[in-house]
């Protein structure tokens, strides 16, 4: 475990409690669908992990897992819930791992002396059983062609504005083929 808070930490920029429990949180997961050495070969496209967190702990399941979103193996649903779902794509087995609310209320427990409120967290993580930590569930994560690891499997021209739209993420806007910002509005305006 201390080298994955190691790299976790070095591509995250510092240690931190966030970090701690990304590496604690994706380790469980791992260990909960049958994968022991997520970076090995064999491994590389047979998981996939969805973060529902845009926060330190994904930085640290990244680290870990070896999972990204530029190869397809990592998916982020901002749900604000220190959580993630791991999937082992040979076995079908999928376990939501969700981080313990409890936790913090426990740190002073598996730190005491420690004063200062993040330190004490990042140190506490770091022995804390893991029942008390985390939830872990079963569920059933359907994954269609087109969210697969791979080349993409189609691409079509938004009628409106010309970008390129990738594996089915285009929306139909009666009859007319417009990308999700052309469709529905997106999180930027064109300057025209």
């Amino acid at each position: 475990m201390h080298e994955h808070l190691s790299e976790a930490a070095a591509f995250h920029g510092e240690s931190c409690p966030g970090q701690v429990l990304g590496v604690r949180l994706a380790r469980a997961g791992l260990r909960a669908v049958g994968i022991d050495d997520p970076l090995s070969d064999c491994w590389r496209k047979q998981i996939i992990v969805f973060v529902e967190i845009d926060r330190c702990a994904a930085d640290a399941i990244m680290t870990v897992t070896g999972c990204r979103v530029g190869k397809r193996t990592m998916k982020l649903k901002d749900y604000g819930i220190m959580a993630a779902t791991f999937v082992n794509l040979e076995s079908g087995r999928a376990v939501r791992v969700v981080a313990r609310e409890e936790a913090r209320e426990l740190a002073p427990s598996y730190a005491p002396g420690v004063s200062d409120k993040y330190e004490q967290q990042r140190q506490a993580y770091a022995v804390m059983p893991e029942d008390d930590m985390f939830d872990l569930e079963e569920v059933e994560v359907t994954l269609p062609p087109e969210d697969m690891p791979g080349p993409p499997r189609s691409r079509v021209a938004c009628e409106k504005c010309g970008d390129y739209v990738q594996d089915g993420r285009e929306v139909n806007d009666a009859g007319a083929v417009l990308c999700h910002a052309c469709a529905r509005g997106g999180y930027f305006t064109r300057r025209r």
